[in-house]
């Protein structure tokens, strides 16, 4: 039998570039920092770039910040990875926002927006860095949906909930179109992790209710997403597309 490689390599991203959207704080923010210590060329984008320049100096990343609701940058951020690396192996779309209110109460224009950046901005940018993608080896997409993408929340969130379930399905569909050009394509999808929109952490009963709900009764680590992301991202899952990879303590499990 032939000698097996060290199974760690196979999470290695050396000579690879991996663009992450929202990377100035919270997910996006740690997903950059994992995929640059796996060794990937990592470019950055999200709208504050006094952090992103903060966060590209501390991991030898490239930057551009932008509006992904704008189509106009989504255009300017493609050209700007081609002309800046020439690839693109790894696309994690994670940007994101929410909508707070009851449907019967939330207003049209808020709808719009949730859509637009949620779900509009994510097929656009794999419209428009697709020749990119296709022309790699074996690129693949790593989606940032929810676990409330796979069940429904009962707090007032129409319009995520709508835009992340979207996105699983999204993932399904581009695996199937894009499998003949090797480009694999996945959800993730996370419980409640500590960002900026899930700021309640501090909220003893949002805890609770986090340790009531899920099987494993605790909140999560910072870093019990780190995995999940450089398996959907490496050649550690090379034969894995159209799927989504939950990340919640079991909470959809029951």
């Amino acid at each position: 039998m032939p000698e097996l490689p060290p199974p760690e390599l196979q999470f290695r991203l050396d000579g690879r570039v991996a663009l992450v959207t929202g990377a100035s704080s919270g997910l996006g923010d740690r997903f950059a920092r994992v995929l640059a210590a796996a060794g990937a060329d990592v470019v950055l984008t999200a709208r504050r770039a006094d952090r992103l320049r903060t966060l590209a100096a501390e991991i030898g990343a490239t930057w551009s910040a932008g509006d992904l609701a704008d189509a106009a940058y989504r255009e300017q951020l493609a050209t700007f990875v081609e002309q800046e690396h020439g690839r693109l192996d790894v696309l994690v779309n994670n940007a994101a926002t929410n909508d707070e209110e009851p449907l019967e109460r939330e207003s049209l224009e808020r709808l719009r927006a949730v859509v637009e950046l949620n779900l509009v901005a994510v097929m656009d940018l794999c419209r428009l860095t697709a020749p990119l993608l296709f022309a790699g080896d074996a690129a693949s997409v790593v989606n940032v949906s929810s676990m409330y993408g796979v069940v429904g929340s009962r707090g007032p969130m129409t319009a995520y909930n709508a835009t992340k379930g979207a996105l699983v399905n999204l993932s399904r569909h581009l695996a199937a179109q894009w499998g003949r050009h090797g480009v694999r394509v996945n959800a993730l999808a996370p419980g409640y992790f500590a960002t900026e929109m899930t700021d309640d952490f501090a909220d003893p009963d949002f805890v609770r209710v986090i340790e009531e709900r899920t099987l494993l009764r605790r909140v999560p680590r910072p870093d019990e997403l780190d995995g999940a992301l450089l398996f959907l991202a490496s050649d550690a899952s090379t034969y894995v597309t159209g799927q989504t990879l939950v990340v919640d303590a079991g909470w959809t499990a029951v």
